[in-house]
């Protein structure tokens, strides 16, 4: 039998059941890396060696009478993530040699469950695209068509698990960076609430790994099941050790419903800021309809929806603003000689982006309190709702753009191009107030292409739009296997 596509779940009860060993799963699964990577190039950073020996240690675990989570499971980890011997650069060449001395929080929390690490995937510069391309590791393209992107920034990651190279993989997401790659390559993942999942050690190489409160990004998992993604996440979620987790342990709650029947979900398919594609839309409706035959109460208006422009606006200035901080402009002087010269009654989503690389604290807090309206009424429409089912972005995954500039990008929606950036507007709908979100496959444009949707969830009841997403790939199916 061959392992590739199964699921970490499937994985673990054969190894249990004696059906297959941990050592023989990690060789199949570096034979099919360098049967197939050249052509993807997913996996930037190959580990081999320490891989096998991994899967030996985990057999001998088991054969002692250990059962760990994810014992013998092979996995891959994101780039950016500290993984003690192995480069974390974020594909910034200035730091192609830089070699961590300890392992990310995550790694450290993954590894004690037992997988097997495989190695490391590709990221785009800085993480700061939606698409993944460095000068240090290249290029990663789409499975399904080499001439596209399987997205950003967790893009490597999502190419690894659509192409069988690994059962999960950790991710990070503050623009979709999670949900964008599973969309455009036909996995799962999901983007924990803000805060849920400790990010020490998921840091830029110029930078200390200290356990800090980041604003807007996370850490999470991804993978080929509902159900794998629950796996992973009990794993990663906590509090850091060195600060809430000196006092505090967590306690999810359950998810809302078991039935999906039971369930009460509002679904978007429009947004004032750029139009959803005609695929897109389609998988929208077709998550819609399954909803609607397994029982579920689906509504396409609701009152209680927060004002999805201004929540875009906002979303754009706290992310500009603080992608700025930590990567500064060259010329400061030139873009406030461009910002003077815009037109007081633009408000157009490039204008916000402008203008948020010069905010000051102070625009910042403004910023922040509009925010904290906003989550006050999401609290609200989640007293009548239990999830949104929404896209992740307006296409499929477009085709390989290097121009430098991403500003001058432009994406194609349906034939009508608009800014590159604006296409970020589904991913900040959870992203801005902090809100759990869920990736699941949703079907197939006519090219073929893999569509997929997200269920948001109610802040720090992540088990809600996951269990909605294992129901979901119980009705109209989940990942498809390449090959």
């Amino acid at each position: 039998m061959e392992w590739n596509f199964a699921s970490a779940e499937d994985l673990v009860a054969a190894m249990r059941a004696g059906e297959v060993t941990s050592a023989e799963l990690t060789d199949e699964a570096i034979a099919r890396i360098e049967r197939d990577d050249e052509v993807i190039n997913a996996i930037c950073v190959p580990d081999f060696d320490r891989a096998r020996s991994a899967a030996r240690h985990a057999d001998q675990a088991r054969a002692r009478g250990e059962d760990r989570p994810l014992l013998g499971v092979p996995v891959t980890v994101k780039e950016s993530y500290d993984i003690a011997g192995l480069p974390t650069t974020w594909g910034m060449p200035p730091h192609r040699n830089h070699l961590p001395a300890e392992d990310a929080v995550q790694v450290s929390r993954v590894k004690a469950a037992g997988p097997v690490v495989l190695g490391k995937t590709n990221v785009p510069l800085g993480l700061q695209d939606i698409q993944s391309f460095n000068d240090i590791y290249g290029t990663t393209t789409n499975p399904w068509d080499p001439e596209r992107t399987p997205g950003g920034s967790s893009g490597g990651s999502a190419a690894a698990l659509a192409s069988g190279f690994g059962a999960l993989s950790l991710g990070s997401d503050i623009a979709g960076s999670l949900r964008t790659p599973a969309h455009f390559c036909g996995v799962y993942a999901h983007k924990p609430t803000l805060g849920l999942v400790a990010n020490r050690g998921m840091v830029a190489p110029s930078e200390p790994a200290l356990p800090a409160e980041l604003d807007l990004a996370v850490v999470g998992p991804m993978a080929r099941t509902a159900r794998d993604l629950m796996l992973l996440l009990d794993v990663m979620a906590g509090p850091d050790p060195l600060t809430l987790g000196v006092a505090y342990r967590l306690a999810l709650p359950p998810a809302r419903h078991e039935r999906l029947s039971d369930f009460r979900v509002l679904v978007l398919d429009d947004h004032p800021c750029i139009p959803t594609g005609a695929a897109v839309r389609a998988g929208v409706n077709r998550v819609a309809d399954a909803l609607a035959d397994g029982g579920a109460r689906v509504e396409r208006h609701s009152p209680l929806l927060p004002d999805l422009a201004e929540a875009a606006t906002i979303y754009m200035q706290l992310l500009i603003s603080g992608a700025v901080a930590r990567f500064p402009v060259e010329s400061l002087e030139q873009l406030r000689n461009r910002v003077a010269g815009l037109s007081a009654d633009d408000r157009s989503l490039d204008t916000v982006r402008l203008r948020a690389m010069l905010f000051s604290h102070r625009d910042w807090l403004d910023a922040h309190h509009l925010r904290e309206l906003h989550r006050h009424a999401w609290r609200r429409l989640f007293a009548e709702f239990d999830a949104v089912v929404c896209p992740i972005t307006p296409t499929p995954a477009f085709p390989h753009d290097h121009s430098p500039n991403p500003m001058a990008r432009r994406i194609d929606v349906d034939g009508v191009e608009y800014p590159y950036f604006d296409q970020l507007v589904w991913a900040g709908l959870a992203t801005m107030p902090g809100l759990p979100a869920t990736a699941v496959p949703a079907g197939r444009s006519p090219e073929g292409l893999p569509v997929g949707v997200q269920l948001i969830g109610p802040m720090f009841e992540d088990r809600t739009p996951l269990r909605l997403a294992e129901l979901l790939e119980q009705r109209i199916g989940g990942f498809r296997p390449l090959r």
